[in-house]
């Protein structure tokens, strides 16, 4: 076991504010002034083009027809009626959009839409927070490593990461604020500097519910090598708006606390506990299972596995609570790396990598340089290997917005009135998504993913079926949907369809058929 008192008095040592940083005890925190060195210069020019690149490309990848209702239409929706001060309630998933997740952050971007409502704004400030997430790790490895050429590097590394430029990739998530929010929270800790921290968990636990577990080991780290009160107030505090954000606002918003129970194995908290004591093979093997072994490969090898130098691992493991449940999750998004859940750990590994490297000396044959540099083409070769980068192996391949598919899809979109309400093909919906109701067909008809309780699976939407005006539907429908549209086919007519599209207008003076299922 490492010595507490060994550990505190090494860090005191290493990690000691520089010469001409503040005294936080006389002066106050301060928000740090990005000094424009040409490092400085490099880490903005990077984050300005990685911010750049990513909007371009997603919001082209967007009106190619690339994004769907779940994960880019219902956050639009959502945004979109609370910009027009209406409830939230987002009909492309069936509940109210805090009711999904307390998802508070998104409350910023509605000035924004009260300008240029759309999805090019979402997308525009996903790109600029994950993109700024390279931020704090620059202020903080300038001074821990006493270089501003290698605080960009390690800026840099930040964003090579694969975890971290997927998350641009799939569709939207305000998880891509967590980033820059949790870098900050992080630099704040690492730096003692408290109003920076304070701020910053704020804004990362108004991001997500469970974004107390990455909060709450970094109130534990604070508390152990920093400020002991800051941290238990960190611990208590996150915990209590968990509780509050789960069994106060989602309960009262969707009747139950958590949708996500399911994804703990043998049957939840207690049964996962109960297996581990009488059958603990069975959970070495769910560990084992499914590829997560090399998800945490992916996840960890871009750093060298340098935030295990010199036994200072202890920033990285703020981290660790995720991770673990991320592999321990039976939720297969969750412990892949092209997936939105991954970039939340990344900070505490790059801070963690960081805070490691700062205790190796400058001259040896393994220094600081030679040390940085290995971190430096880890990074390279994983973003090459694993990251949707242009040239490098998953550079993503998707129609653009002059597709003929897509144009084809405009044509019709453009020919519904803004105040009816739609059922669309799941890729269409995400273009009709500023209205009151708009609906992933089969929905309203035909109940599929709706709604917080599943019991209204393959039921028909009382009072809300009848309220469709149009259908915009493909021409060469799968299977399942032209069966879910046959059913309904009589009380439509079609009014414009092209090669690839069809628009259909509600007949009033024929009913819908009853709901029958084989």
């Amino acid at each position: 076991m490492i010595d507490e008192a060994e550990l505190a008095s090494d860090d005191e040592t290493v990690d000691a504010p520089a010469a001409d940083a503040p005294d936080d005890a006389s002066t106050g925190p301060r928000w740090p002034a990005l000094r424009m060195s040409p490092a400085a210069c490099f880490v903005a020019a990077i984050v300005a083009l990685y911010t750049w690149h990513f909007w371009r490309t997603t919001l082209d990848i967007h009106h190619g027809l690339g994004t769907a209702a779940y994960d880019s239409g219902l956050f639009d929706q959502g945004i979109w009626l609370m910009s027009r001060f209406e409830t939230p309630f987002v009909t492309l998933m069936g509940r109210n959009l805090m009711g999904d997740h307390t998802s508070f952050v998104l409350v910023f971007l509605v000035p924004f839409y009260w300008i240029m409502p759309g999805a090019g704004t979402m997308f525009f400030f996903q790109a600029l927070a994950i993109g700024c997430g390279a931020i704090p790790v620059y202020l903080y490895a300038r001074r821990r490593l006493e270089s501003d050429a290698l605080g960009a590097v390690m800026a840099a590394v930040y964003l090579l990461h694969p975890a971290v430029s997927w998350t641009n990739m799939e569709n939207f998530h305000p998880d891509a604020f967590l980033g820059v929010f949790v870098g900050f929270a992080l630099y704040g800790a690492l730096e003692s500097r408290w109003r920076i921290y304070t701020v910053f968990v704020v804004l990362s636990l108004l991001v997500k519910e469970d974004v107390s577990l990455v909060i709450v080991p970094l109130g534990a780290w604070v508390a152990i090598y920093r400020d002991r009160r800051k941290g238990l107030l960190t611990i208590v505090g996150s915990v209590a708006f968990m509780l509050v954000a789960m069994f106060v606002v989602m309960r009262s918003l969707i009747g139950v606390p958590t949708r996500n129970g399911w994804r703990i194995p043998f049957g939840g908290v207690r049964g996962f506990v109960e297996t581990a004591f009488r059958n603990p093979t069975q959970i070495a093997d769910h560990f084992r299972s499914d590829g997560r072994p090399w998800y945490l490969w992916q996840m960890t090898s871009p750093l060298a596995f340098q935030f295990l130098r010199n036994r200072k691992w202890q920033v990285a493991a703020i981290s660790g609570v995720v991770l673990f449940t991320n592999v321990l999750s039976t939720f297969w998004y969750q412990y892949h790396i092209q997936y939105h859940y991954s970039l939340i750990i990344v900070p505490g590994l790059v801070f963690g990598t960081t805070y490691a490297l700062g205790t190796v000396p400058w001259d040896g044959r393994w220094n600081r340089r030679w040390s940085v540099a290995a971190v430096a083409v880890a990074s390279v070769a994983a973003a090459y290997a694993w990251a949707p980068f242009p040239g490098a192996v998953h550079e993503v391949s998707a129609w653009s917005g002059d597709h003929p598919v897509a144009v084809a899809a405009r044509e019709l979109v453009d020919a519904v009135p803004d105040d009816a309400a739609v059922s669309a093909h799941y890729r269409i919906a995400a273009h009709l998504t500023h209205r009151t109701e708009i609906y992933q067909f089969p929905n309203p008809f035909r109940v599929v993913l709706y709604g917080p309780d599943i019991s209204w699976e393959n039921t028909r939407l009382p009072n809300r079926a009848e309220r469709i005006d149009y259908l915009v539907l493909q021409v060469n429908k799968s299977e399942e949907n032209q069966r879910d549209f046959d059913r309904i086919s009589e009380a439509f007519v079609l009014v414009d369809s092209n090669d690839y599209w069809e628009l259909w207008q509600r007949d009033p003076d024929v009913e819908l058929p009853p709901l029958v299922l084989p």
